[in-house]
């Protein structure tokens, strides 16, 4: 069949004329055929058709062509294949074949480029396709594909004996299948014979059987109808004793019904004790819930009272604060807070529990949390994620958050910090932990402070003052979930 085959729309097609001609100028520079090829000038005679490659010669063409495209320079690429040069090579020989056909027909010095890798990738046999000899050992198909692209003297009956010889191949198989099958048809009819005589020894046998089978019901049949009859003189008795107990059950069943009657009465009344009962317990309720609100009313006050007596007005500032306007401050000064208020713990759910306490504050270890969760960019990009996504958890909770950076001297140009997020840089000499912890021992005793670091000398460190030490984990799932 021709070198060529039909090819997808996505790639450039060829002139079928140009398929379809001869393969290639006389003067290729590689191993040219000298029976009968003019000279370079053209001026000799015309150049003789292709020939006619048998399929497996011709797909052994494309590969070994495919295989090596990546490896010529781009400027000794045909435009057409500079694409399929791109291509995986599973999809190179395979989407490429018409293409790459047609400029091994169409381009002397392509073929003469991409015969020069191959016969180098062939090494003996290569060699000894050039001289004109095939050995005897070589796969012809092999053999006829060198040929095709190097041409030497006789590389048209090289590849005439491939065809000769894969057609014998050929024509082995399908005599060999045609003897298989001739054999399989003989053992399926010695089968079926076998098959037959076991078949009509069971149905002489099944027939015995049959007929033993047959007196057996004849003989059953009698003594059925002898029972018959018993049953059924049977059957009379049961149906008189069947009469007087009926009778007897519908006097039960008055019986019943009057006692039915009674129980309903006894639901009624025992209804109405409990709607009663139901009255009084909800009066009972109303008093409690007075006395509750009243209690409650009493501690407001008493709350307004404190604060009026204690002159607390309303402050603008936190102690987070204090503390970022305090970077001088020597760590260690800050009064220890109060024992600690919780366990460590890495459960996710954990968070949404302690940002649901009252007046609740979220400390954020920010290298720590970005570095597990996405290392993979940028320390400019790490800090703007983790601040926006902190940015929409304060937002959603309304908690204090507060996210701390190693460096500060090397931050520049910083975009600002979305509302309800504060955002602090250790300056030269202070690790981001030290600050961590004065932000700790900053708060309060009894004001719930989160801090998310998975570094257990911080979580160690801020536990001891009163924090809740949670991993960077817990806040990447929370972050990850809105």
């Amino acid at each position: 069949m021709p070198l060529t085959e039909p090819y997808d729309d996505h790639l450039p097609q060829e002139d079928p004329v140009a398929l379809d001609g001869a393969l290639g100028n006389p003067d290729d520079n590689v191993v040219n055929d000298t029976s009968g090829a003019s000279g370079p000038t053209g001026d000799g005679p015309a150049a003789e058709p292709e020939p006619t490659l048998p399929e497996p010669v011709r797909q052994r063409i494309v590969t070994l062509t495919a295989a090596v495209l990546p490896t010529l320079p781009t400027d000794e690429v045909p435009v057409p294949l500079r694409r399929v040069a791109k291509f995986a090579p599973n999809r190179r020989a395979r989407l490429g074949a018409p293409v790459i056909a047609a400029q091994l027909t169409a381009d002397p010095l392509f073929r003469q480029r991409v015969t020069a890798r191959v016969l180098t990738d062939a090494g003996d046999l290569g060699a000894a396709v050039v001289e004109g000899t095939a050995p005897a050992a070589a796969d012809p198909v092999e053999v006829a594909a060198l040929a095709y692209l190097a041409r030497p003297r006789g590389w048209r009956e090289l590849i005439d004996a491939s065809g000769a010889a894969v057609r014998a191949e050929a024509d082995s198989a399908v005599v060999a299948e045609l003897v298989r099958e001739a054999e399989q048809r003989a053992t399926r009819a010695e089968h079926d014979r076998a098959v037959a005589r076991v078949e009509a020894e069971k149905l002489r046998d099944e027939l015995a059987r049959v007929r033993e089978e047959l007196g057996q019901l004849r003989e059953e049949s009698r003594q059925v109808a002898r029972t018959l009859r018993e049953t059924q003189a049977r059957e009379r008795k049961a149906t008189e004793l069947l009469a007087t107990e009926r009778g007897r059950a519908a006097r039960a069943s008055a019986d019943v019904d009057a006692e039915l009657r009674r129980a309903r009465a006894r639901l009624a009344e025992a209804e109405a004790t409990a709607g009663v009962a139901r009255a009084s317990a909800k009066e009972a309720r109303s008093v409690d819930d007075a006395r509750l609100w009243l209690l409650l009313e009493t501690i407001g006050q008493a709350a307004v009272g404190l604060r009026r007596e204690l002159a607390l007005d309303p402050v603008d500032k936190l102690p987070a604060d204090f503390v970022a306007d305090a970077f001088a401050e020597q760590p260690g000064t800050a009064p220890a807070g109060p024992a600690a208020r919780a366990r460590d713990t890495d459960d996710p759910a954990r968070l949404d529990q302690l940002l649901a306490l009252p007046r609740a504050h979220l400390v954020v270890d920010g290298y720590n949390v970005t570095k597990r969760g996405f290392g993979e960019m940028s320390l400019e990009q790490q800090r703007k994620r983790l601040i926006t996504g902190l940015g929409g958890i304060a937002a959603q909770t309304g908690d204090e958050v507060t996210v701390v950076f190693d460096g500060a001297e090397r931050m520049h140009g910083l975009p600002p910090a979305p509302r309800g997020v504060r955002v602090l840089f250790s300056r030269k000499g202070e690790t981001a932990d030290e600050l961590i912890r004065r932000l700790v021992r900053a708060e309060p005793g009894g004001r719930p402070v989160v801090v998310v670091s998975s570094d257990r000398e911080v979580a160690d460190g801020v536990r001891r003052h009163g924090a809740y030490p949670l991993g960077a984990d817990s806040l990447l799932r929370r972050l990850a979930r809105s």
